[in-house]
């Protein structure tokens, strides 16, 4: 077989391997929609095969055969082209792959999906006990998971990788416990000013109908486009890229919290125009793919809060909005508005935390898991463990389960090592912000006159439309200049807030 038609062949095997991830990722979504509970059971054994399924095709010898052939071939001498990146990175994924035996991939999508309805039930009844032997489940599987690449004291390291290949626990702490600090500063500057907003106005009525309505208009006004997506309500928001044309996101509504609903619309929608502007003729191939989780999520950091929450976006929408809810917003200036949705406080809730205490949030996160996976923490101590640690980052002790450490659907489907993802969104976010602001112009101007047009172009120039070319530390520093940062961050923080608040 020739080099040209080894390649052919990978691809053919790979777009196959991709149309079954979709057909997971479409059972998942409706999992967490629109499934009955009882259809639980039956959901975890479609999973579990689909799971093996693709397991079995991603190992299968031939695909390391066409690898070995491909690897030796002239497609490799530029690291960025086309062909080197999908080489190089299916021989990651598959040299991974091949370290996991095929029962616990299996064992870990069926358990996996139990144990989402288990922290579903757990949740609405405020009753971690309820949830406590499937988390013990799904952690002992991700343990054995972790265990197939390294030995037990480095296990968080093996699932870092999978989220953010170049990251480990050494590097994630040398950025993740500065910047708390460097925050923590700030919030206790901004408890101490008496300047304060009146958060009360985003707890007026507004009807979920002009809710649901608002908030598509807003994506829509961003760029993420219903005819190739959906908006769906669920427990948890997400976003499902379930291939082509098919983009679905999600959100929940509270008749009397305006910014929960939005704000996580905004959110799930950066997810989606992200997943709408992959390059579609590379589907299926590691060109066609997010570069990191981080990467994703510094696209719905940057749309929720870089744009979301700025001054000049509610310069545009704020009329609309008291179009919208001339109840809720009848007595309500800009001014004011702009001010409670940028409020700062300590909170429970992550989803809820603002700009400054949400990586506060992600730190707890982060040090939790690292002790349940290493066993230092064991599954039965988590409620206590989560409000030491919460009263000592945040002040607060959460008074149930449901607003501690119920609150999250990570645990129950396995995903120990991704929290950390959602503060390098916070950090990539923040550089890519700054670098799009000096090549584009004045953002604040566009965001005022509703053009958001550029910057999703800049975003897809420069981010999307490479897939995987690069590893997320190399497209930082491509894009920006300079390498992965938390100062910016900080600093886009500390002037923000000390207008607001007058520090």
């Amino acid at each position: 077989m020739n080099q040209r038609s080894a390649y052919l062949e990978l691809l053919q095997r790979l777009k196959k391997l991709a149309l079954l991830h979709s057909c997971s990722s479409l059972l998942n979504w409706d999992e967490e929609t629109y499934m009955p509970s009882g259809g639980a059971e039956h959901r975890s054994e479609q999973l579990s095969l689909l799971a093996g399924i693709c397991h079995e095709n991603l190992i299968a010898p031939e695909i390391d055969e066409l690898l070995s052939t491909l690897e030796n071939s002239t497609f490799t001498d530029d690291p960025l082209r086309e062909e080197a990146v999908n080489i190089r990175e299916t021989r990651r994924l598959r040299e991974r792959a091949v370290r996991v035996p095929k029962s616990l991939v299996e064992d870990l999508a069926r358990v996996s999906s139990l144990s989402t309805e288990s922290w579903k039930e757990a949740r609405q009844n405020n009753h971690f006990a309820t949830f406590q032997p499937w988390l013990e489940k799904v952690l002992h599987l991700r343990q054995q998971y972790a265990d197939c690449f390294t030995s037990s004291n480095s296990r968080y390291d093996a699932l870092i990788d999978e989220y953010e290949p170049g990251q480990n626990t050494a590097t994630l702490t040398d950025l993740l416990v500065p910047l708390g600090e460097s925050l923590t500063e700030l919030l206790h500057s901004i408890e101490s000013s008496t300047h304060k907003p009146d958060s009360s106005v985003l707890s007026n009525t507004f009807p979920i109908d002009a809710q649901r309505n608002f908030g598509m208009h807003a994506a829509k006004t961003i760029g993420f486009l219903f005819e190739h997506g959906r908006l769906d309500v669920t427990t948890h928001p997400f976003c499902s890229g379930i291939g082509p044309g098919d983009v679905r996101i999600t959100t929940r509504y509270q008749l009397n919290d305006f910014a929960d609903s939005f704000m996580s619309i905004l959110h799930e929608a950066g997810h989606g125009i992200y997943e709408q502007n992959l390059p579609e003729e590379h589907y299926g191939t590691p060109c066609g793919l997010a570069t990191s989780y981080g990467i994703h999520e510094s696209q719905s950091r940057l749309w929720e809060n870089f744009v979301g929450r700025s001054l000049s976006f509610w310069t545009y929408f704020f009329p609309q909005a008291k179009a919208a809810f001339p109840e809720a917003l009848r007595n309500v200036t800009l001014d004011v508005f702009h001010f409670s949705l940028n409020a700062v406080a300590p909170s429970l809730i992550r989803t809820d935390a603002d700009e400054v205490t949400y990586n506060l949030h992600i730190l707890l996160r982060f040090e939790l898991e690292k002790q349940l996976i290493d066993g230092s923490l064991i599954a039965s101590d988590l409620p206590e463990a989560w409000n030491e640690h919460h009263q000592r980052l945040l002040g607060l002790t959460p008074s149930d389960d449901r607003s501690g450490c119920l609150q999250d659907i990570h645990w129950s489907g396995g995903s120990f090592g991704y929290f950390p993802s959602y503060s390098l969104g916070n950090i990539y976010a923040a550089q890519f912000f700054e670098q799009a602001d000096k090549e584009l112009g004045n953002l604040d101007t566009l965001f005022s006159e509703g053009n958001f047009t550029p910057l999703k172009e800049w975003l897809t120039h420069n981010i999307h439309s490479l897939g995987q070319r690069l590893r997320a530390d190399q497209l930082v520093e491509r894009v920006t200049g300079s390498p992965l940062d938390y100062h910016p961050l900080v600093n886009h923080l500390r002037n923000k807030f000390s207008r607001l608040y007058h520090l």
